[in-house]
């Protein structure tokens, strides 16, 4: 089976292909396929890979490509992990946005409208092409932001793309280990759009065990998220937000704390990953080793800002080994092998949440099989809830009709539509500012 990377050279590539070398059931994957622009990266991933499958008998072959078609076709997974403008571009999104004093993290906000507006149109041209090439391809989607630019794909491809995100899978891990439950065996009522969703229950041999939870302020303070939100929030809530919520709930403290560090996150990761893609470049020394300090202090300062302002204290050494790329490999499973599974994820809504078109993609829990990813149905969502979503969806789509028509007008409006966007004048100059450091906004006029 021949799995094609999109994004190739990304950090977290020896993520996924170290799951890989850990499958060695029938049917998995045989074949690695890079593909990225820049081919300095791809050497160096190139190089990590050759040593994580050293010694391992019948390790994935691996091959890199600068050729997008060439890289496409035969795939029978296409993985699209890229990022448009690179770290250089998140660090401006972030830049732009809070010198507007909004919030320029790369999913939320100002900083992932700026990003999707890149990507989109990337993204898309790139869906066509699987469309045309790969036509039996299954696209899993990893580039941010997730939802949005699932759905932008989707619109080329239909159910054959799938999003993913780690969040969800960790918010549910966490859950369930503080209730002392096995994680395999609970299921994980969880709904929403990327990023923007809430643990609404854990059901553990059919009994929900997150009232046990939300009545218990000890067990409440002994998780990440319990210590980011609040006690007292979460009984508000009755639910357990994704931590992405800690910008929309808590933004005037996050906006604050992100204005003060000394460098925004997207700068500190282009600067980290330069100094790793010039060591694993370089001859002698061990790009793994290299690779692995690196990713060790990338996951151990994550979200940083929001556990400081709130006083949440370091990450759990269980939330530092990474998550998406078991997802990604649970789903090949799943599809390839008509293994049924339930997984999070981002597909079509269909019919699951009623408030949304059937086209909207959202975050909730499905089961996969052979024929792909089925979307379970869900109870209604909460009226706090329903309103932020049914307004961060009504954005995205605003970023899609600027990207598939150069709007000006409607990039400008997915800003101001945006809730912690909060003047349509700050809308114009953020436009304004974004225009001015990305060529890749050009097409907007």
């Amino acid at each position: 089976m021949r799995l094609t990377i999109l994004g190739g050279g990304g950090f977290r590539v020896p993520l996924v292909y170290g799951a890989l070398l850990a499958d060695r059931a029938e049917g998995r994957v045989t074949e690695v396929v890079l593909h990225d622009v820049d081919d300095r990266r791809l050497r160096a991933v190139s190089r990590v890979l050759a040593e994580q499958a050293a010694g391992i008998p019948d390790a994935p072959r691996v091959s890199a490509t600068t050729d997008l078609d060439a890289a496409l076709r035969g795939a029978d997974f296409v993985f699209s992990a890229i990022r448009v403008g690179g770290l250089e571009g998140r660090a401006d999104d972030e830049r732009v946005a809070l010198a507007e004093g909004v919030l320029g993290q790369e999913t939320v906000g100002a900083g992932g409208i700026a990003y999707g507006l890149r990507t989109v149109p990337v993204a898309a041209g790139i869906a066509r092409r699987v469309a045309r090439l790969a036509p039996d391809a299954w696209v899993i989607n990893f580039t941010n932001p997730a939802g949005l630019v699932t759905e932008a794909m989707s619109r080329h491809l239909g159910d054959r793309v799938i999003g993913i995100c780690d969040s969800p899978v960790g918010l549910g891990r966490r859950v369930a280990r503080v209730l002392g439950a096995d994680p395999k065996a609970a299921f994980v009522d969880y709904v929403g759009l990327n990023h923007l969703g809430w643990v609404r229950g854990l059901r553990v041999a059919g009994r929900d065990e997150l009232p046990r939870l939300l009545a218990d302020p000890a067990l409440l303070g002994s998780f990440e998220e319990g210590r980011l939100f609040g006690a007292d929030w979460l009984r508000s809530l009755g639910a357990i937000p994704n931590e992405y919520l800690h910008y929309y709930y808590f933004n005037r403290e996050t906006v604050q704390a992100y204005r003060s560090a000394a460098r925004t996150r997207g700068a500190f990761l282009r600067d980290q990953q330069a100094g790793f893609y010039q060591e694993a470049a370089g001859p002698g020394g061990s790009a793994l080793l290299a690779w692995d300090r690196t990713r060790a202090e990338r996951e151990a300062t994550y979200m940083a800002e929001n556990r400081e302002s709130a006083g949440a204290g370091e990450r759990e050494a269980d939330d530092l080994s990474g998550g998406y790329e078991k997802v990604a490999l649970a789903l090949m499973r799943a599809i390839a092998r008509d293994e049924r599974s339930t997984l999070i994820l981002n597909v079509r809504n269909r019919s699951t949440l009623s408030v949304l078109d059937a086209d909207a993609v959202v975050e909730v829990p499905c089961l996969v099989d052979a024929s792909g990813a089925h979307p379970l149905a869900a109870d209604p969502l909460p009226g706090h809830a329903t309103g932020l979503v049914c307004s961060v969806k009504a954005v995205e789509r605003e970023v899609l009709a600027a990207a598939e028509s150069g709007s000006r007008a409607r990039a400008v409006t997915a800003f101001a539509l945006h809730p912690l966007v909060d003047s349509v004048t700050v809308a114009r100059r953020l436009v304004e500012g974004y225009t001015g450091v990305h060529p890749g906004l050009a097409y907007l006029r």
